[in-house]
């Protein structure tokens, strides 16, 4: 029997993503079939400069069958994007070209066709705006998921989870509540059961220092703890609010699969301090699994042939079956 394939999203043209994808393919580690959606001409462009040379294969999304696609070389849905250079100033230039990257994308997602698909990094600045805090929301819009998703950033050892993505941290208190505490904690059981037939150990971060504050009531007592409360009395296990500062001890990191954490640098922050590289970026809720590696653009490395392809050889283990 034929084995799915992984689909691939190139992401921001101008960004390091596809020097990590020839790096990925040397290795030659991943055994399913890629579908690459991509310019192919920037896709050339690039290949040449970084000095490698695989051989593609351009296929039509509209005609596109799992069963007549094999891993001898690269499978390329081709989308159109108007460069003068390979590496480019990241700008608002790429915006319909991502827009099309993603449309396809998401049309080929509604079949059954594929084990999930791996974006490359995007740039919130430009593609996203205010629109959307970041691509967990803009996919959580495109797929009628909205509020009902989560991001995890994902290690064997450890994930972390934040309550809040991209936010200013003067909203992020607005966001608390004991709803959205409830549902991030059951979409992350529904993933460890699924994924790996176990029931995570989850624990929860306060707010404030110390998970105390200086006025008269505070997150913590109005809405996290009661939160933690009602998920026990409903027994679902999850332990907290413990202080940020100290929940990434040691002696506490043994004891839990994932912390929670009320805003994005509170969790991730430590997070890539333990283990760099090593970590993926998994949206929860969505209809299909959707992974990326978990840093951005890059666009300070471009051209330079010396980014770390960790994180994307992750991602594609993850769905490699």
């Amino acid at each position: 029997m034929k084995t799915k394939p992984i689909l691939v999203l190139a992401g921001e043209p101008n960004s390091v993503f596809l020097e990590i994808f020839f790096k990925v393919l040397k290795k030659k580690i991943i055994n399913n079939p890629i579908v690459l959606i991509v310019s192919k001409d920037l896709f050339f462009k690039q290949m040449k400069q970084l000095g490698f040379n695989y051989k593609i294969k351009l296929i039509n999304e509209k005609k596109i069958h799992f069963k007549n696609i094999d891993n001898k070389q690269i499978n390329i849905i081709n989308v159109a994007y108007n460069f003068k250079k390979p590496f480019e100033k990241i700008t608002d230039k790429s915006n319909n070209y991502l827009e099309q990257c993603f449309s396809i994308a998401l049309q080929l997602l509604k079949k059954d066709d594929f084990l999930g698909v791996v974006n490359g990094p995007i740039s919130k600045k430009n593609f996203l705006k205010v629109r959307y805090l970041g691509i967990t929301e803009y996919l959580a819009a495109k797929t009628k998921r909205k509020n009902n998703v989560a991001m995890l950033i994902y290690n064997k050892k450890l994930s972390v989870s934040p309550l809040t993505t991209h936010l200013p941290l003067k909203l992020v208190h607005k966001m608390i509540t004991k709803k959205k505490i409830v549902n991030h904690v059951k979409l992350i059981i529904e993933f460890y059961r699924k994924e790996f037939k176990k029931i995570p150990r989850i624990a929860i971060t306060g707010l404030n220092p110390h998970c105390e504050s200086n006025y008269i009531s505070s997150e913590e007592k109005k809405i996290i703890i009661p939160s933690i409360k009602l998920l026990n009395k409903r027994n679902i296990n999850v332990e907290g609010p413990f202080p940020s500062d100290t929940i990434f001890s040691k002696e506490h990191l043994k004891n839990f699969d994932v912390i929670i954490g009320m805003y994005h640098d509170q969790v991730l922050a430590p997070m890539k301090a333990l283990f760099g590289f090593d970590a993926i970026n998994i949206t929860l809720g969505l209809p299909f699994i959707r992974i990326s590696p978990d840093h951005g653009p890059n666009s300070s490395m471009l051209g330079k042939n010396l980014s770390n392809p960790k994180s994307l050889i992750e991602a594609l283990k993850f769905l490699n079956k």
